[in-house]
């Protein structure tokens, strides 16, 4: 299997294994279901191969809207947590400056994801503890219209955060692990 295959099926294994299965997003589920996720993977890229393919990205969504929402995943280069903020920082400013602010929004997933205030022994940062860094681009309609549709949407944070604490950190880092594993 070519690497970046190999990095897709571990993304699709942590999504349906953990964002689904957990229900950390209740959303997710449907559009795996519907096959209208599409994968990037730029396995060796700098911070500017990143941003041009990230604003490629923006364009082909904008023109393909049978694509709900695109990961954008970077295996290496980009493991420093810090350095992988500061990239995403900036790739929000291009969403704007390409004039997409307000179509498209971004989510972030990292295998050392942090939330502000937490430790890394957290078991909560693994709703955001990905195989490998991404960017996440959503269709900020389809965001909307999902977030009308589920009650009590402002409450999934908390149920998320009640999840991991009750599975506990070794229960977390093994199933985020278990994606890891070669197919």
């Amino acid at each position: 299997m070519p690497p970046d295959e190999l990095v897709i099926q571990q993304t699709k294994r942590w999504i349906l294994d953990v964002v689904v299965a957990c229900n950390f997003c209740p959303f997710a589920a449907r559009e795996v279901r519907n096959e209208t996720v599409k994968y990037q993977v730029l396995l060796s890229a700098d911070k500017k191969q990143v941003l041009e393919t990230l604003c490629l990205l923006f364009d082909e969504l904008a023109e393909d809207h049978t694509i709900a929402t695109a990961l954008l995943i970077l295996p290496s280069g980009f493991n420093s947590f810090s350095v992988y903020l500061q990239l995403f920082e900036i790739a929000e400013s291009l969403l704007e400056k390409e004039g997409h602010e307000g179509v498209f929004q971004l989510a972030s997933f990292h295998p050392a994801y942090m939330f502000a205030g937490s430790t890394n022994e957290d078991p909560s940062n693994y709703t955001n503890r990905s195989p490998y860094p991404m960017l996440h681009i959503l269709r900020e309609e389809s965001v909307s219209e999902a977030v009308d549709s589920y009650k009590s949407v402002e409450k999934i944070s908390e149920k998320n955060i009640a999840f991991t604490e009750h599975k506990g950190l070794a229960f977390m880092q093994a199933l985020r692990m278990s994606c890891m594993q070669k197919i």
